[in-house]
């Protein structure tokens, strides 16, 4: 058994399949996906179906998996006179938060299912957990989508609120633990100061960074096997 961590797929499904077979993930191994499944590429929903049917597959949300939440069950009502009242003030600013943040090819997927499986997918989402910590390779991780906002060493992972988990990007200049490595998404390594191999997983101060801008020009879809620290690359995006 093997554990592998992803991060950032962006509807990038073409570049996930790819990873998975150049991995040769097998039903004993564990795969766990940091967010970001959703929006901006062409297959969002169609990644997250995939990953609703592999039961080694543990998903941790990302900001745009929240943005989806905060949405979809307005999105699957009929428009009528009182779902329109019902779009106060917060729900309008959600929308359009999450429409600038490319929420389109999640929105168009969406429709495109039936109401029961739409609703399949909200429930899929909702189960997401917030973090992971585990041991793998005789090291401690702590597996999260951005970072540790607001971070203290005193504080318990419990008393980090939700933005700091899923919007506040890591702080790689500092170890958060000696003894933990903090694995995380959110931040494509091209755009971290002073990264000597953007685009690739970044590694500094036991920060492990992995998201590599699968839906950028020229970035990929990585994942890393936290038992060896193999790690594994997609083909570039054009």
């Amino acid at each position: 058994m093997a554990t592998y961590v992803i991060s950032d797929i962006h509807g990038e499904l073409d570049r996930f399949e790819e990873l998975l077979d150049k991995i040769g993930l097998r039903e004993t191994d564990m795969l766990y996906v940091l967010g970001d499944v959703l929006d901006r590429g062409p297959h969002p929903v169609k990644t997250l179906l995939k990953l609703m049917e592999m039961p080694n597959a543990i998903c941790i949300a990302g900001n745009h998996e929240i943005m989806a939440l905060e949405c979809l069950e307005f999105l699957r009502k009929e428009i009528t006179d009182i779902s329109i009242e019902e779009l106060d003030e917060k729900m309008l600013e959600n929308l359009v938060t999450w429409q600038y943040n490319g929420s389109l090819t999640t929105i168009k997927e969406f429709r495109n299912l039936d109401r029961e499986m739409q609703q399949d997918v909200i429930d899929y989402l909702r189960e997401f957990l917030i973090y992971a910590e585990l041991t793998a390779g005789g090291k401690d991780y702590l597996l999260v989508h951005a970072g540790l906002g607001n971070f203290a060493p005193e504080k318990d992972i419990e008393e980090y609120s939700l933005h700091d988990l899923v919007w506040e990007r890591a702080d790689y200049e500092k170890e958060y633990f000696d003894d933990i490595y903090v694995v995380t998404g959110h931040t494509p390594t091209q755009m971290i100061e002073g990264n000597p191999k953007p685009g690739f997983i970044y590694r500094k101060n036991h920060h492990i960074a992995i998201d590599c801008g699968a839906h950028h020009r020229g970035g990929r879809l990585a994942a890393i096997c936290l038992d060896t620290g193999e790690e594994f690359y997609s083909t570039p995006n054009p």
